[in-house]
């Protein structure tokens, strides 16, 4: 395995990101995490709330930390963007 040609991947991956989300992958996030440029928005949801202290706690405001299961995270996520794309369910009328 190639860590430096990795690392440089990742940086390709972030760059002009606004925002990332970090889901339960804990050595993944800590490492794009210490990567990230100050400015960009990240959102960490992981169960163990070690992980999220750690990733969330950069010192910036724009790091949010979710100590919940991540299925149901992305669940309610997915909720959520359905209600703001689609506001008004069709009704039938038949």
């Amino acid at each position: 395995m190639d860590l430096v040609k990795a690392q440089s991947r990742y940086a390709e991956l972030i760059q002009g990101t606004d925002m990332i989300l970090m889901l339960s992958t804990m050595l993944h996030s800590i490492g794009v995490g210490n990567m990230t440029p100050a400015g960009v928005k990240m959102v960490c949801v992981d169960i163990n709330p070690a992980v999220v202290t750690k990733l969330s706690d950069r010192g910036s405001v724009e790091s949010v930390g979710i100590v919940t299961d991540v299925g149901l995270f992305l669940s309610l996520l997915i909720q959520q963007l359905d209600k703001l794309t689609h506001p008004y369910p069709l009704v039938s009328t038949v």
